[in-house]
């Protein structure tokens, strides 16, 4: 197989032409420091543990004349599989869905993939609450068969947001899968079950039925990649800034598009375009009338949710009408030039979905049009640019202006950590200070987005609408997490260089066995949460604890070396 690849913004990391890269919408190369190869040997796993570190399970769905969409192989996921029937998708049809994972359920490798996900991006981590869906839909005229048509899916369910990957696998096996059946299929999942665990930074090769996939699945510490935009925002791009905005505020956002492969396109692209910020609230890329969440999306008796869905029946052009933002995709196909731009329209004037392509919102961007970007675009298009340069532009202009708007917060955020001189080895680690939005607000006076970006708008109106959404609740969760870790790590680097038999001298023997039980519990809590100590730290710690052990009586000294006493 000859692997996809693009050129990244700036120089090209050397790797073998052949290596494969993923990101969450489209192709997203990441450049960064040279790709370590993988180990040759890692812990061993239980049978099957290698295929559910990639995948949670494979779905065949047929399409049956009494019955509809039926699940072959594996029950569940069957409307989602399907094109709705105005969609007409002739041949072979790749697209990608989102659902809720059950209520209670649990992956047995949770804690083990923990690890592999601490170094990937936030947009590249596994979700916790969801699953996607990767579809391969084979729709061709088949006259044996009482429908008039063979209409099948082969549907990837996976934790993880790798779209561009998982499409290209499909493309390998699905096709084979059509023509061989099961057997073809029992095979493909003994050769994933023998690939090495996605782990971040590395040239994986991952041999499938004959052909060998090379990929690298980018870190935290990677350059920003370059996931595909403006395919998918080619009939907006006047209001692209405006698009930015609703994304960052986390506003009820419905694409209304001609096929599936257009609606998750177009989600994904507009979750990735607030990069390298997560986009914290729910996403459906493909959404249908028969989802779960159905009721819960579409009532008209509370304000629409926090949440972007991707549509392709036209019942939603009725049932959304009330939604205060809806994009009309048109046939990404058809749009070889640059499509007529049109004013942002009201909501009333979007009665189907055969409605003009366009933006239907009565929002009022906080921040000025940037005449510049929209010019540089429609140049591009005039002269035929290539769309990898295009997209370049249009992905630097969206990295850099979330950037702008981050980099505040970063430099606010980062002064409530409390003076590393406060922290005690004998107390506990200082809290951090909390986050005061008047404080806050106060600081951009000087130190505002104006020192980095070009825009001039109602930045204030925009951090404070910002402040209230679930995508500044998730960036400042995981931010205060990470501050709190480094407190600790600091204060146990602190701990590690007292000297603790001088300590123990003035203690008692109760007191002794105390200050031990809390140091294991310690140096497990570091592990399990991997703390970002300095190389040497754990091992220090655990050498502590030993000679400490040993100053006690024997009997003791037993019972503080079994592995469950911390």
């Amino acid at each position: 197989m000859a692997s996809q690849g693009s050129e990244g913004l700036e120089e090209q990391l050397e790797e073998p032409e052949d290596t494969l890269r993923v990101s969450p919408a489209e192709e997203m190369p990441v450049e960064g420091p040279p790709a370590l190869e993988e180990p040759e040997q890692e812990p061993l796993l239980l049978p099957w543990d290698r295929f559910s570190s990639w995948l949670h399970c494979i779905c065949v769905v047929g399409f049956d004349l009494e019955l509809g969409q039926a699940v072959e192989v594996l029950y569940y996921i069957c409307y989602l599989s399907f094109p709705d029937s105005n969609s007409g998708c002739l041949g072979d049809t790749q697209f990608c869905f989102r659902f809720r994972q059950a209520a209670g359920s649990k992956s047995s490798l949770g804690c083990f993939l923990d690890h592999f996900d601490r170094d990937a991006p936030v947009c590249l981590k596994r979700d916790q609450g969801y699953y996607y869906g990767y579809v391969y839909f084979r729709q061709v005229r088949d006259k044996t068969l009482k429908r008039g048509y063979f209409q099948k899916s082969l549907v990837l369910i996976s934790k993880l947001p790798y779209v561009t990957f998982f499409h290209s696998l499909l493309k390998l096996i699905a096709p084979e899968y059509f023509e061989k059946q099961e057997p073809f299929l029992e095979a493909a999942c003994n050769d994933i079950d023998r690939w090495p665990t996605p782990c971040p930074g590395k040239i994986l090769t991952l041999p499938i039925m004959g052909v060998v996939m090379k990929l690298r699945i980018p870190t935290c510490y990677d350059k920003p990649g370059t996931s595909q935009l403006v395919q998918c925002f080619h009939p907006v791009f006047f209001h692209i800034q405006m698009l930015w905005e609703l994304v960052l505020l986390s506003e009820a956002l419905v694409v209304m598009a001609p096929s599936p492969a257009e609606s998750s396109d177009t989600v994904l692209a507009l979750v990735s375009c607030i990069s390298p910020l997560r986009y914290c609230s729910d996403f459906r890329p493909y959404f249908t009338i028969h989802d779960s969440e159905f009721k819960e999306y579409t009532t008209r008796t509370q304000a629409p949710p926090s949440v972007i869905l991707g549509v392709t029946n036209p019942f939603f052009a009725k049932t959304l009408q009330h939604w205060p933002h809806i994009i009309r995709i048109g046939d990404m196909k058809q749009a070889g030039e640059m499509a007529k731009q049109m004013k942002v329209k009201k909501l009333k004037n979007l009665k189907t979905l055969d409605s003009k392509p366009g933006v239907y919102t009565a929002y009022k961007p906080f921040l000025n049009k940037d005449e510049d970007i929209i010019k540089q675009l429609q140049k591009g298009v005039q002269q035929k640019r290539p769309s990898a340069a295009q997209n370049a532009i249009l992905r630097r202009y969206f990295l850099e202006l979330t950037q702008s708007f981050i980099i505040p917060l970063e430099r606010y955020v980062a002064s409530l950590m409390p003076l590393q001189k406060s922290i005690s080895p004998w107390k506990s680690p200082p809290q951090l200070r909390p986050f005061n939005q008047e404080e806050f607000m106060k600081t951009l006076e000087k130190a505002g987005p104006q020192l980095t970006s070009r825009l001039k708008g109602d930045w204030i109106g925009l951090y404070r609408q910002f402040l209230r959404s679930p995508n500044f609740d998730g960036w400042f969760r995981n931010r205060r997490k990470e501050m709190m870790q480094k407190l600790e790590a600091l204060h146990l680097e602190a701990l590690c260089e007292e000297d603790l038999q001088l300590r123990i001298q003035k203690h008692t023997e109760v007191e002794t066995v105390d200050l031990v039980l809390k140091l294991k519990e310690k140096l497990t809590q570091a592990k399990k949460d991997q703390l970002p100590v300095k190389p040497g730290t754990l091992p220090k710690l655990q050498a502590h604890i030993e000679s400490i052990i040993l100053t006690l009586p024997e009997d003791l000294q037993g019972i503080l070396h079994k592995p469950d006493c911390a």
